[in-house]
């Protein structure tokens, strides 16, 4: 993450926070778009409203501390159901399902895994890979990581929004 990301991340999530909801991420695109992703802090679905609403109060945030020189588009979304994982509690949260990992150095000769994700131990993400064996990756090495859009995944995320009893919400 760049010194300007981590600025603007610093400027956001009181605001963020406050309004109930988690930041996601914060990423910038090369065409000049801010995108801010959130969700709501108690697990509930994300509608358009809540990213009207958000992208109201952090344009006049950013407007304020205006930590961007130049033109840019603020772009407010919601992870959607092949969410990246970007924060730690994401690999524990999302364990189960396959995900699609990407290193910033080789580990093992490659960079790109694909697997049910296992978790996080000690700092390292763990996957089981298709042939049964498990990758560990360290977080540090992680440059992107997602879900990988499955019918189970499709599954829990339809429970979660229609209220199922004993699904969990995210």
């Amino acid at each position: 993450m760049t010194e300007l990301l981590r600025r603007i991340e610093e400027i956001v999530t009181p605001t963020v926070v406050g309004m109930g909801y988690e930041l996601v991420r914060v990423a910038m695109s090369r065409g000049g778009t801010l995108q801010i992703m959130i969700e709501p802090a108690d697990g509930r679905p994300m509608d358009v409203e809540d990213c009207a609403t958000l992208s109201r109060a952090l344009s006049a945030v950013l407007d304020v501390e205006d930590p961007i020189s130049g033109a840019y588009t603020l772009e407010v979304s919601s992870p959607g159901i092949d969410r990246p994982l970007t924060r730690e509690k994401d690999y524990a949260r999302w364990a189960g399902h396959v995900a699609r990992v990407e290193t910033a150095q080789p580990i093992d000769g490659r960079r790109r895994f694909k697997g049910t994700l296992l978790g996080l131990e000690n700092g390292t993400v763990r996957l089981r890979l298709d042939d049964g064996t498990e990758a560990h990756l360290p977080l540090s090495a992680v440059a992107r990581a997602k879900l990988e859009l499955t019918d189970a995944l499709l599954d829990e995320h339809r429970h979660a929004r229609d209220g199922a009893p004993g699904t969990p919400a995210h």
